[in-house]
């Protein structure tokens, strides 16, 4: 990878060979989806944590199998740790049961 400086605080990388194209254009797929699961996983914990502090328990009860379905998902492609998954399940469980 050649990098080619346009300002003082931006850079492009510009692939030289054939396989560093292809990884290029992998890295950028890859970057988007697991963006757009970073996006979702975030979304899901605030309307969870949303519906707990309006006292909606039944709903987020609701939406608890949603978010350990999208939490060992993510965990298991890499996007968060496996323990982070766990920590974050164990306490939302927690943050449920408790009120």
């Amino acid at each position: 990878m050649k990098k080619i400086s346009i300002s003082a605080n931006m850079l492009i990388y510009m692939a030289i060979t054939k396989a560093a194209q292809k990884a290029l254009r992998q890295s950028k797929r890859r970057r988007t989806v697991n963006i757009k699961r970073q996006i979702n996983l975030k979304n899901l914990l605030k309307e969870v944590k949303i519906l707990v502090s309006q006292k909606k328990i039944e709903e987020a009860k609701k939406i608890l199998p949603q978010v350990y379905q999208i939490l060992d998902k993510s965990a298991k492609v890499g996007l968060i740790k496996k323990n982070t998954a766990s920590r974050r399940k164990s306490r939302i469980t927690k943050l449920i049961n408790k009120k």
